[in-house]
């Protein structure tokens, strides 16, 4: 009750929310590049509803336990599970906001 009225997360919502914050300063500002080569985007060959809205490739991961808490394949799991809502969100601020909230 007491986290909810701070807006506190608890620490496993709170990783998530950190590893979404940086595929978000990915797509829309300046990061390192070492950050940039573990994400790829998702390009289709042909004209598709899917091809603009930001999507990303999950690669494969061949260890359960620890190949999916990789950042290279856990971001981009966690960026398709947001509403095309919070994904294009203009800035920072709104896009904090929405996921907070989502």
């Amino acid at each position: 009750p007491i986290l909810a009225g701070l807006y506190w997360l608890p620490v496993c919502f709170r990783i998530d929310f950190k590893i979404l914050l940086v595929v978000f300063k990915a797509l829309h500002g300046p990061v390192p590049i070492y950050i940039c080569d573990l994400l790829t985007f998702y390009e289709p060959d042909h004209c598709l509803r899917s091809s603009g809205r930001n999507l990303l490739i999950v690669p494969e991961s061949h260890l359960v336990t620890k190949g999916d808490g990789a950042f290279a394949v856990r971001a981009p799991k966690l960026w398709i599970s947001l509403p095309e809502e919070v994904r294009l969100a203009k800035s920072v601020s709104s896009f904090k906001t929405l996921l907070k909230f989502f």
